[in-house]
């Protein structure tokens, strides 16, 4: 192992609450969110590039919100703060969701091009309609459950280009003020979910140190309101 680098642990019990926070979209709302639950997050405003950090009694460790279930299911982080379309989307990811945190709202939505029938001829022609995204899971599941089939075609980079290239008949997407969707000749067609930040919490961490996870949960909850 090269000088200077650790083997990466689980955290022990009765060390400091290791807590997964979001970078990206939700990470200026979750600071603003600590900072009134009194927990300090000047070092993490600040320019260091650090992924991990010590404030208030917390370990804070920074990741992609995508990440934030896995590390609370793996018991590497015992509490985490991600989108309610992250959970959907890993809805089988062994973590208890505790608060709705109400920041961060956004609308995952079906959007197909303006003034467009393709998603309802395909439908009627075909028999599905040929869906891109970046949430398969979720996209499959709100087909399913509305009886309709979607050939649901996973795509990583920008989604509105599929209806327009001709990948897709339509796209499931998370949108908050819809704009990109307009500047691209796209309408939502239905509302799937509204999705919101919330707070995770590891199985096993829930049941060994409850009073410590109680606490901040409680913090975070007036902090929210």
């Amino acid at each position: 192992m090269s000088a200077g680098l650790s083997r990466p642990t689980r955290p022990l019990p009765g060390g400091p609450l290791r807590v997964a926070l979001p970078r990206g979209a939700l990470f200026d709302g979750t600071l603003d969110l600590l900072d009134r639950a009194g927990v300090d997050t000047a070092e993490l405003r600040g320019p260091s590039r650090s992924l991990i950090f010590e404030s208030s009694g917390l370990v804070l460790v920074t990741m992609r919100p995508s990440d934030v279930p896995t590390y609370v299911e793996a018991g590497a982080a015992d509490l985490g703060i991600t989108g309610k379309d992250v959970l959907s989307e890993q809805a089988d990811r062994a973590v208890y969701e505790l608060l709705d945190l109400g920041y961060g709202e956004c609308r995952m939505v079906v959007a197909a091009p303006a003034g467009d029938d393709r998603m309802e001829e395909g439908a009627r022609r075909l028999g599905a309609i040929r869906i891109a995204t970046k949430y398969p899971r979720i996209a499959e599941r709100h087909f399913e459950e509305t009886g309709r089939r979607a050939e649901v075609i996973e795509v990583k980079g920008s989604v509105e280009l599929a209806p327009i290239a001709g990948l897709a008949d339509a796209i499931v997407d998370l949108v908050d003020t819809g704009r990109t969707l307009r500047d691209n000749g796209l309408e939502v067609r239905e509302e799937i979910a509204v999705c919101t930040a919330r707070l995770v919490a590891n199985r096993v961490a829930h049941k060994l140190r409850a009073a410590e996870i109680d606490e901040l949960s409680e913090r975070l909850r007036g902090a929210a309101s």
